[in-house]
């Protein structure tokens, strides 16, 4: 982990800089939306393909109705039966798996629905002429976006980027960090 030494709004000296401070929030900020964006994108393709076979398992249900009413024949009916059921369950397993992954993308709403609130409140302190050449008003600014965050994986991003680690390395890590998650609780949902 490299981390850059000097002055940071936690630790302010006579070489402290506002710019410094922005380049970091928006690196932050360009963090948050890069690994929001990835993780939807995986979701939409769950979504996508969830719903695809839905359709078709619900098509099957229905060309196996008609037949049944078609033939009354104990044995086909025995057989249709054993199609409806299979194609049932199929069809329940993919919508628990689009529902998954809409919880997913309400999650990634809500992230980057934190993002903007967060690059609204830098907006207002760099147009803030009393707050712009503060370290207490940014150190401020970092603890309310820091405290918006619901997964440690995030603060631990956040407090990595602060403390002036490369944008690269803090998204790779945070990245792991869910891989590493998803990985022992595979069966857990998140319900928000």
């Amino acid at each position: 982990m490299s981390i850059l030494s000097g002055s940071t709004a936690l630790r302010p000296d006579l070489d402290w800089s506002q710019l410094k401070e922005t380049v970091l929030m928006l690196n932050l900020a360009v963090a948050q939306i890069d690994g929001s964006m990835s993780e939807g994108n995986s979701s939409i393709e769950t979504l996508s393909a969830s719903f695809t076979g839905l359709a078709t398992n619900l098509s099957d249900i229905q060309s196996s109705i008609l037949q049944m009413k078609d033939k009354d024949d104990g044995d086909d009916v025995g057989k249709l039966k054993l199609i409806i059921e299979g194609s049932t369950t199929t069809a329940l397993d993919k919508v628990h798996s689009a529902i998954i992954a809409f919880q997913f993308y309400d999650k990634l709403t809500q992230r980057l629905d934190h993002v903007s609130q967060s690059l609204g409140a830098l907006t207002t302190l760099i147009t803030d002429p009393a707050a712009l050449y503060s370290p207490v008003e940014w150190r401020a600014l970092q603890e309310s976006i820091r405290s918006k965050y619901t997964m440690k994986e995030e603060r631990n991003m956040f407090d990595k980027v602060i403390a002036g680690m490369p944008i690269e390395e803090a998204l790779a890590d945070f990245k792991k960090a869910l891989l590493d998650k998803v990985n022992c609780e595979e069966d857990e949902i998140e319900l928000f």
